[in-house]
């Protein structure tokens, strides 16, 4: 297998919707450079295609390729033929399955993307797993969220943040992660994503996504292979307790109602699981207070985002996304976040009287608007509180604003107005693009002054890079709070907790932070249990 970098096409010759005409072009494109007959490429695979915009009279796309050849010895000596090398293959995670007994199904508490992926793999490897959510299934979630967003009726277990596929699947459905991958975990998601119904070109794109309206049929299609393999997933079932003998986990409560005989949970309950959190503190769980960032969304024309980043070519290609680092002189960092490109800002919350935003795009990114999170890190020293729950109660006071400054609608300010710390009475030329019901006011009382000030700082800042960025008719919608967890639930050797038998998992437990990282820590717990507990799916003993 031959490895291709750098093959350039044309942005007229892609249609990046139309997955098999970009196979044809890609493999008449690798023949060209290769200077092959058509019988002599026996098949051709992308790696990767990204968007190389960095001369904007210039705009094309990038490919990496692998390419099965005939005689590929001979092709690999032409020195006239630039850009290959041979192709070598990521080793997949080796593990052998454990020994010890497992007396009872093991319990996945929780059914985003951690928990689905760690159970879909527990089915497939015959561990019969049972997925506690405390939400509903994606059908009914849907109904409830949509609810919501007309009426101001929030059902407190059913939300944005609650339900089948975890926060994420109300998002952008970005596949993108920073986490380092020698084992190909990340691949290894991106395929069973596909599998169920993404778009195939998640696998080679440079910046992946989904989008919400596909992730939905994604969680529907993975719930209904951990059915069919003999897993069993009870919706409207929450974590309200658990018992422990002798340092080891016993049994779990359900609902306040039933106890569950349970030797290994995983805790895979997402970021918003604040109550959970609690019980698991006055259990002597250990966790400690961790570090995250709050701030606001901001919306501008999708238009003047694609022109600024494409030129002219933005009419030819998808909306256009950006991703904006800025120190400020007080020492802070300011950061977009959650980038939504031809997409809406929702009102994300969970809590009664509480308020909290984010961003969530359809696949064909196609609404008039792009929006993201501006947000400021805060650390412990930041909370003003004590414990490893303080940044949880930092949450709630700065969502509590929000909710007050939006007299329970989100509020909404131009940065104009923002900017001179002033209620906005009167909206420009962005009109927001706003799941749920939003008020006009003064976003600056839903944040600490020093968040604020570095949001202001950084916009200006990113004027600079993104013309128009700094537009005073610019939307700033808060509270943006929910950017990672602010716990984190600790692990030792072989992914347990203290407490042996519990494995934190996943972005709630303080070990991921997106939609992919989060799977593949699920993928890690997965691989814990399996090389330490055999499949006992045939003895009796196992219920």
């Amino acid at each position: 297998m031959i490895r291709i970098s750098q093959l350039r096409i044309s942005i007229d010759k892609i249609d990046t919707s139309d997955f098999v005409r970009e196979q044809v072009v890609v493999r008449n494109a690798v023949r060209k450079q290769l200077k092959l007959a058509s019988e002599e490429l026996l098949d051709c695979y992308i790696i990767k295609r990204s968007l190389d915009a960095r001369k904007k009279e210039d705009i094309h796309y990038s490919y990496v390729v692998e390419a099965l050849v005939a005689n590929e010895g001979k092709v690999l000596k032409n020195k006239r033929l630039k850009g290959m090398e041979p192709a070598v293959k990521k080793e997949p995670v080796a593990f052998t399955f454990g020994e010890e007994t497992l007396l009872h199904r093991p319990v996945v508490a929780g059914f985003g993307p951690a928990g689905m992926l760690c159970a879909l793999e527990l089915s497939r490897a015959g561990y019969r797993p049972i997925v506690i959510e405390r939400g509903e299934c994606i059908e009914k979630r849907v109904e409830k969220v949509e609810h919501f967003w007309q009426t101001g009726e929030l059902d407190a277990n059913c939300n944005v943040q609650f339900g089948e596929g975890g926060a994420g699947t109300f998002s952008d459905g970005k596949l993108n992660t920073m986490v380092k991958d020698k084992f190909g975990r990340g691949q290894h998601v991106l395929r069973i994503l596909a599998e169920f119904g993404a778009p195939q070109e998640i696998c080679y794109m440079n910046k992946p996504h989904i989008g919400t309206d596909r992730l939905r049929q994604v969680v529907k299609g993975i719930r209904e292979e951990i059915l069919r393999l003999g897993g069993e997933i009870r919706f409207s079932t929450q974590l309200t307790d658990i018992r422990v003998e002798e340092g080891s986990l016993g049994a779990i409560e359900l609902n306040h109602e039933v106890w569950l005989d349970c030797q290994v949970l995983v805790l895979a309950i997402g970021h918003s699981a604040r109550d959970t959190f609690s019980m698991l503190l006055k259990r002597q769980l250990p966790m400690e207070a961790k570090s995250f960032a709050i701030g606001v969304r901001i919306e501008h024309e999708q238009e003047l985002i694609s022109k600024a980043q494409y030129g002219e070519a933005y009419r030819r290609l998808p909306a256009a996304d950006y991703k904006l680092t800025h120190q400020a002189a007080n020492g802070r960092g300011v950061y977009s976040f959650c980038m939504c490109p031809g997409g809406f800002v929702v009102n994300a919350s969970s809590e009664p009287e509480h308020l909290v935003v984010n961003g969530m795009s359809n696949h064909d990114r196609s609404e008039r608007n792009a929006n993201s999170a501006m947000i400021v890190t805060v650390t412990p020293e930041d909370y003003g509180g004590e414990g490893p729950l303080a940044g949880v109660e930092f949450q709630r006071k700065w969502e509590r604003q929000a909710f007050l400054a939006g007299k329970g609608k989100v509020p909404v300010q131009t940065f104009r107005d923002f900017e001179n710390n002033v209620p906005s009475v009167t909206l420009g030329r962005v009109i927001p693009d706003l799941k749920g019901d939003y008020e006009l006011s003064n976003v600056r009382e839903c944040l600490p002054d020093y968040v604020a000030e570095t949001i202001i700082e950084g916009v200006h800042a990113f004027d600079k890079r993104i013309q128009g960025f700094g537009d005073g008719e610019a939307v700033v919608s808060g509270v943006e709070t929910r950017t990672s967890s602010p716990v984190r639930i600790l692990r030792k050797e072989g992914l347990q907790s203290e407490i042996n038998g519990i494995y934190p998992c996943g972005e709630g437990a303080g070990y991921a932070g997106g939609i992919m990282s989060a799977a593949m820590d699920g993928l890690k717990v997965f691989e814990a249990i399996a090389g330490k507990y055999r499949n006992e799916d045939k003895d009796e003993k196992f219920k």
